[in-house]
């Protein structure tokens, strides 16, 4: 009996110490476990200050800042934004040397900026080589003006304006005022301040104006002179005497209202998109007794006949450009002027031949016909809202709200677009008639074609033609 307690001891002290051994390690293992899960949970204090980020950080907040940014990246061919508008850019114009640009704005001022280089950042418009701004209040225009479109007349220092108020639009030209001798040798000739020269008001009684565009008058007997065409609203187009402001003459459309209206580049033409709609009967139809509803948007064309002393003669009409089955939007002229490019709502580009001889009553002629490479959501063909021909005449651009197309006049196929090209829509596109120097500190940049836009963002952009891809 005496042996049997201290084995059953022993057995219980064994017991209990690998008991407390394999307890031990159980609850350091759990205390392990539970420790790991919970760390991620801990929540830190919201009084203490942030850890600084790491370099891997900065990267990832930079990277979601690009994708934030993406839609504002400039596109390829956007060389620069001449900003400083304060409102609506409505019209842009280069003149004939392609080395000013002149820009109207609703906040009612006429800017000229010099393009020295088209893709220099420091743009500015100075107060140099009349480089100016005028204030509508200045000069006094009826309070309430809005300008509308802008023109060069003979040269970069002369300026025509259309300004629209309530009572109707005025065409205003500015030109450099003359600088007297001062004789003091001493003292700096004071820099030519810009003067009106001449103005007209109601010139379509109430009616807005469109566009107003100029050309020199190289044709025939033309003196080389510029000759503007202002189109309203109504269905009037009135040519004007660039230096002296005198009315040419006045052409009518006869329809219901004018969309555009352009001169070729040799003055020789005058061409307008205008809109009708006519009751036409089907003679099918007619023992139906049905009329057929058609529209009638035939753009029209005049000719600009001089005298042999440089004036204008008359400007009789003398073709029909039928072939459309819609309205057409907008049209242009090629460089030879022998040529017109019509864009049109029935989803069509086409290119004209109008060197025939109308006098005999031959028609001109259908030289191309390409579908406008513009859908919507559903499918459906858009149209293009304005056009506009590069001097070489192989690149045409056009728009259609914000975006901006880049086409080839051989193919017609598109060779580059910018979805988004401002941040409203386009009013007004214009190439500049010469190549003008980009990063002219940049070997091999050299001078290139160079189309601007403005728009109703306050911005004027200037780009760089695109390269033409083989068709």
């Amino acid at each position: 009996m005496d042996q049997v307690l201290p084995i059953a001891l022993i057995s219980v002290l064994l017991g209990t110490a690998i008991a407390l051994v394999f307890f031990k390690n159980y609850f350091l293992k759990r205390k392990s476990e539970i420790g790991s899960i919970a760390k991620p949970e801990i929540h830190p204090d919201p009084l203490r200050k942030p850890p600084k980020p790491t370099h891997q950080s900065k990267k990832s907040h930079s990277h979601a800042s690009s994708d934030k940014d993406h839609s504002k990246k400039h596109h390829p061919l956007d060389l620069n934004t001449l900003k400083g508008h304060g409102d609506s850019v409505t019209g842009l114009c280069f003149s004939y040397d392609g080395r000013s640009l002149a820009t109207a704005c609703a906040d009612g001022v006429v800017r000229v900026f010099k393009l020295d280089d088209a893709s220099s950042k420091s743009f500015k418009y100075e107060p140099e080589a009349f480089l100016f701004q005028i204030m509508f209040l200045r000069i006094n225009v009826p309070a309430g003006g809005h300008p509308v479109a802008v023109a060069f007349s003979d040269d970069a220092s002369s300026v025509v304006l259309a300004s629209h108020t309530l009572s109707g639009s005025s065409l205003y030209m500015w030109g450099e005022e003359k600088v007297k001798d001062s004789n003091d040798s001493k003292q700096q000739p004071k820099l030519p301040l810009p003067e009106i020269k001449w103005e007209h008001h109601k010139i379509h009684e109430k009616k807005v104006v469109l566009t107003l565009v100029g050309t020199a008058s190289t044709y025939g007997n033309g003196d080389g002179s510029t000759i503007v065409a202002s189109c309203s609203e109504g269905t009037d187009i009135k040519i004007w005497h660039g230096k002296t402001g005198k009315n040419l003459g006045t052409v009518d459309t006869n329809q219901l209202k004018n969309t555009m209206a352009a001169i070729s580049p040799n003055g020789r033409f005058i061409a307008a998109a205008a809109f009708t709609a006519d009751v036409k009967v089907n003679i099918f139809d007619y023992w139906q007794k049905h009329l057929v509803w058609t529209l009638s948007d035939i753009p029209l064309v005049w000719e600009i006949v001089y005298s042999k002393d440089g004036s204008v003669k008359e400007v009789p009409k003398v073709m029909q450009l039928k072939g459309h089955r819609s309205a057409v939007t907008w049209l242009c002229f090629t460089p030879d002027s022998e040529q017109i490019i019509t864009a049109s709502k029935d989803g069509s580009i086409r290119i004209w031949n109008i060197n025939v001889r109308y006098h005999l009553d031959e028609d001109p002629k259908t030289l191309k016909v390409f579908p406008i490479p513009l859908h919507d959501s559903n499918g459906g063909t858009l149209h293009y809202d304005r056009l506009s021909l590069s001097p070489d005449g192989r690149i045409l651009a056009a728009t259609h709200g914000s975006m901006l197309q880049w086409l080839c006049v051989e193919t017609g196929k598109v060779l580059d677009t910018a979805d988004r090209a401002h941040d409203g829509d386009i009013t007004w596109i214009a190439w500049a008639p010469r190549p003008i120097p980009t990063g002219r500190n940049k070997k091999g940049d050299g001078q290139k074609s160079i189309l601007a836009t403005a728009s109703v963002d306050k911005k004027v952009k200037l780009w760089a033609a695109p390269p033409l891809r083989p068709a």
